[in-house]
């Protein structure tokens, strides 16, 4: 009798136990599925190289995300194989990743989402023709999960704003957390286009929050983005061997605080602490119209769209094609007939800034059109009749003046969790000695 009492106690501790181990495994798995699902779209190997140095860090942190998509949109030269060129060198580190957690992609599996995106910038419409890149984010936005797509973006809109057009019913899918800035200069058109068409779109417009990045006066000496590299990424790795290939080494990679964003912090509410920053909600992004020329005495707001139209003759060219070239700041883009005689380009300074412009072409009426401006911050300013109105889960750089690193809005609210993330990298570069 005594022998099976001990049987039966034995049995019932045995159960709890299978049971105790069952649920850690259940909590494990769980913990798995919540990865945030993202997708990038990147200007890698385009106009800014610092697009390599960010997507060494993604894929350092693979095994914290599930990476449904990697999409070259570039400004330039750059196409899939860059990232291509990057996964490689992940592949030669993949070993020594794997050993400290089982959740890093095979990288195959990384191979398989890359994606061309949209190669030219966006026409005056903001739109243009479908790309493998905004096809692919369509089909991850459609997938069924009750979890949102994040689409982080570090270069420009056109994937976005064509996926928008073909597919509006994503909206209810994804959340967009975009690198605009210079991006925005560049994707003027596209961005246009989604601020009036699809102005409740779940967007974080970071416009000079990012810069925090690598802005480092209230930085640790040992952390400052020129000797960051020597200190603990050199000697690591194939991909800490391809680091000092990008700026010498040096910190930049302005595009990852939209990835930082997800990895500490809670990425539902913008308004709240992350290493990716804080961000303020914005009900109206700012316009301006000039018919004809502006001066020196005209003040816009910096980071926003200015339209400049021309009149001309009936039309020159087809709506899409260029009519005139606009150069501001050193800088060309393209002008286009619009209708009824009118041309037009549209612009946005990058920062702060006294900017100036002039336009060129066969067409008297549109040649030799020159101007300048005055941009100035808190982005956005005060309502004014041709902002684009939106909705409300459009954020952007918060406008306190106590968060600004000199004129860059916003950019304290990342520089502030410099040293914790940088030192959580550091940690990671130690594992490929």
């Amino acid at each position: 009798m005594q022998q099976k009492s001990n049987m039966l106690y034995h049995l019932k501790i045995w159960m709890a136990t299978l049971f105790v181990a069952s649920f850690y495994n259940c909590t494990s798995a769980t913990e798995q599925e919540v990865k945030p699902r993202i997708i990038i779209s990147s200007d890698i190997g385009g106009t800014d190289p610092d697009d390599f140095q960010s997507a060494i860090h993604l894929f350092m942190y693979a095994d914290r995300f599930n990476i449904e998509g990697l999409i070259s949109s570039p400004y330039g030269n750059g196409r899939t194989s860059d990232f291509l060129d990057m996964i490689a060198l992940y592949e030669k580190d993949y070993d020594k990743l794997k050993v400290k957690s089982d959740g890093f992609p095979l990288p195959d599996e990384l191979r398989n989402v890359v994606k061309q995106g949209a190669i030219d910038a966006a026409p005056y419409k903001g739109y243009s023709n479908p790309t493998e890149g905004s096809n692919w984010l369509i089909k991850s936005a459609k997938k069924k999960s009750e979890q949102p797509l994040w689409v982080l973006i570090w270069g420009g809109l056109e994937d976005l704003a064509q996926a928008l057009h073909d597919a509006p019913e994503i909206k209810e899918k994804i959340k967009v957390y975009w690198i605009g800035g210079p991006n925005k200069k560049w994707s003027v058109n596209a961005y246009a286009y989604i601020a009036e068409h699809h102005p409740d779109l779940w967007m974080i417009e970071a416009n000079a929050t990012y810069r925090g990045w690598f802005m480092d006066e209230d930085s640790s000496e040992e952390l400052k983005g020129d000797v960051y590299y020597d200190n603990f990424i050199k000697g690591n790795g194939a991909m800490g061997n391809a680091f000092k290939n990008y700026y010498n080494g040096e910190i930049k990679m302005g595009d990852t605080p939209s990835l930082a964003y997800l990895m500490h912090g809670d990425p539902n509410d913008p308004t709240s602490e992350s290493w990716g920053g804080r961000f303020s909600p914005i009900e109206h992004s700012s316009r301006t119209i000039f018919e004809g020329n502006s001066t020196i005495n005209d003040t816009v707001t910096a980071y926003a769209v200015l339209e400049y139209r021309f009149k001309g003759p009936l039309s020159v060219v087809s709506k899409n094609a260029t009519a005139f070239e606009f150069t501001a700041n050193n800088q060309t883009w393209p002008g286009y007939y619009i209708d009824d005689y009118t041309y037009g380009v549209r612009y946005s300074p990058k920062k702060p800034e006294k900017g100036n412009y002039s336009s060129r072409s066969d067409t008297p009426e549109l040649n030799d059109q020159k101007g300048a401006y005055i941009s100035t911050t808190p982005w956005p300013g005060k309502l004014a009749k041709d902002d684009y109105k939106l909705g409300s889960n459009w954020y952007s750089d918060i406008k306190d003046t106590n968060y600004f690193i000199k004129d860059q809005q916003g950019a304290k609210t990342v520089s502030k969790h410099r040293k914790e993330f940088l030192e959580d990298w550091a940690e990671r570069w130690s594992w490929l000695k």
